[in-house]
């Protein structure tokens, strides 16, 4: 399971150094990809897999749109000996990536934000809105 929420800086290369904690679950090569709220999610070879197979379930129909999104702007990465991974262009610019980002575990992925815009989010969570989620789950 990804958990945690972590802060680091990219480089002028695009290189962010990915948290050894979430790499361990990840494995040594991984797929970053366009996500939902504008920021960036990240699967193990094995949760994309999973991914790919209940997209190929749906009929054409429902699924183009879907695909188009996740697969197109797909990088499968591998970190260097520091633990960085580069993060293409076309996806710091999706998600708004500046020099700060926040890599956070969000159960069977990785998601990372723009720093900025991640405490931007979170602060418009409430704990009313959770409780209310929690109910509906019968927690």
């Amino acid at each position: 399971m990804l958990i945690g929420e972590y802060s680091h800086s990219l480089d002028a290369k695009g290189r962010v150094n990915f948290p050894a904690r979430l790499r361990e679950d990840l494995g040594d090569r991984f797929v970053i990809t366009k996500g939902l709220d504008d920021c960036l999610f990240v699967y193990s070879l094995e949760e994309w897999s999973k991914l790919e197979e209940k997209l190929s379930e749906l009929p054409l129909s429902k699924s183009r749109m879907l695909k188009r999104f996740f697969y197109a702007g797909a990088v499968e990465v591998e970190g260097d000996k520091q633990g960085r991974v580069i993060i293409p262009q076309n996806l710091r610019e999706y998600a708004g990536l500046s020099k700060d980002v926040t890599v956070v575990g969000a159960s069977t992925r990785a998601e990372i934000w723009d720093s900025a815009r991640w405490t931007s989010y979170c602060d418009g969570i409430s704990s009313d809105m959770v409780a209310e989620a929690m109910d509906e789950l019968g927690f």
